[in-house]
């Protein structure tokens, strides 16, 4: 009955338009003051209890990092040094525009970040040069989901908050997955490029590519600074988070200059912005989850799955359909929050190691991200390029059957996601 209630108030109240947080709170409180004995200051109490986990901390700093590197420059710079280097191939600018969201994922954290860094650049100078728009929104869409794949991760983190896995771990499990795809997305672009003959670069010399190197060299040196720094053992993922920030900073206002002093106010007003709109989506989804656990639903899903011998490569088409469901109605972090605490139980039975479930999740956001109506992605290219929704849809849908191609070799090839932790840190117990 409890359950029932529950889903059913939180479906209505997303049907009538209501946002996501408000909906999971109000449905939250309304079965706890139906169903359970807990008072109104308890649920107060656990609405804040949310906020004082560590791991939270990273997503205003790795927020505030990204927006820093964003409109200080650091993007154009990563974009000029990886033309430099793959420019002269065939689609030569196409893959480098990829090269150059692997770059900015790996210090943002965040897709839409990276859509807006590399694509508002990029689209206009690849249609100038002879690709059509279309063919260039599609790839910068799809390119900028490695931005919640390669760590840092702001997805990760909420993870690894709902569900006490290491961000660690995640962290190193997504370098092989994201590496792998963004290959994959070049080797296709360079394929169709052969075909269709579209058009390349002139090779720049070595000289011009040290010189690309050397002025991207502040923004690149902030992957090595964060990721060296958490598995050296000389901070936290948290702490890397604040790093970020303050490096973020030091780069766009006083090593580059392309960020005034003046701006700065402006910049941390948008990052508190997206930071409390996150958090308060956060908050009321744990209060959703302390009603989930309370009322035994994880547990009952598990036994149940269990009890009809579903094999774990089974009870993973059912996690991947319902994800990929969701992603299309939901926010990722929501998505996460809702999701995980109910699946997470039985997957740990079925012996799945939670950090390859993690990346799981993370990959099928990725595809969330590019799919109507809600797709992230989509709405920001929508944006920088002045086509429409549908334009930007009908681009970007030639490239999901490799991204469902890479889901299926993450899900059912778990060596792709753990190889890396695994020799870092030790096979987990």
């Amino acid at each position: 009955m409890t359950t029932t209630v529950l889903f059913i108030l939180l479906f209505v109240l997303l049907f009538l338009g209501m946002p996501i947080a408000i909906a999971l709170g109000l449905s939250s409180i309304a079965v706890i003051l139906l169903f359970e004995p807990d008072s109104i200051a308890s649920l107060v109490l656990k609405f804040f209890q949310t906020m004082e986990q560590t791991t939270l901390l990273a997503i205003p700093f790795f927020i505030l990092a990204g927006n820093f590197l964003t409109t200080g420059g650091v993007a154009r710079r990563m974009i000029n040094f990886a033309v430099s280097t793959v420019g002269h191939l065939p689609g030569g600018l196409a893959i480098a525009s990829v090269m150059a969201c692997m770059f900015f994922a790996a210090v943002s954290g965040s897709s839409p970040a990276t859509v807006v860094a590399i694509g508002s650049i990029v689209i206009a100078g690849m249609v100038k040069v002879g690709y059509t728009q279309s063919f260039a929104t599609g790839v910068i869409v799809n390119a900028g989901t490695l931005g919640i794949l390669i760590p840092p991760s702001i997805v990760m983190v909420v993870y690894a908050a709902t569900t006490e896995t290491s961000v660690g771990r995640l962290f190193m499990a997504g370098v092989v997955p994201g590496i792998l795809l963004g290959v994959m997305l070049m080797f296709a672009i360079y394929v169709i490029a052969r075909i269709k003959n579209l058009p390349r670069q002139p090779k720049a010399s070595w000289t011009e590519r040290l010189l690309a190197f050397r002025d991207a060299i502040w923004g690149l040196l902030l992957i090595i600074i964060v990721m060296g720094g958490i598995y050296g053992g000389i901070f936290t993922p948290t702490e890397a988070a604040a790093v970020a920030a303050v490096y973020g900073f030091i780069c766009a206002v006083f090593i580059y200059g392309d960020l005034k002093i003046t701006d700065v106010p402006k910049v941390l007003t948008d990052s508190s912005r997206v930071t409390v709109m996150l958090m308060f989506i956060i908050a009321n989804a744990f209060l959703f989850g302390h009603v989930l656990t309370t009322a035994q639903i994880p547990q009952d899903i598990a036994r149940a799955i269990i009890d009809a011998d579903l094999k774990p490569w089974q009870f993973l088409i059912i996690v991947n359909i319902i994800l990929l469901i969701a992603g299309n109605f939901m926010e990722p972090s929501a998505i996460i929050l809702i999701v995980a605490p109910i699946v997470f139980p039985t997957a740990m039975k079925l012996g799945i190691d939670p950090v390859h479930l993690g990346i799981i999740f993370v990959v099928n956001m990725e595809i969330g991200m590019v799919t109507p109506p809600v797709g992230l992605n989509l709405f920001v290219a929508s944006g920088i390029t002045g086509m429409t929704l549908v334009q930007v849809v009908a681009a970007s849908w030639r490239w999901l059957m490799l991204l469902l191609s890479f889901l299926i070799i993450v899900t059912y090839v778990p060596e792709v996601s753990l190889a890396l932790p695994n020799a870092i840190f030790g096979v987990a117990r």
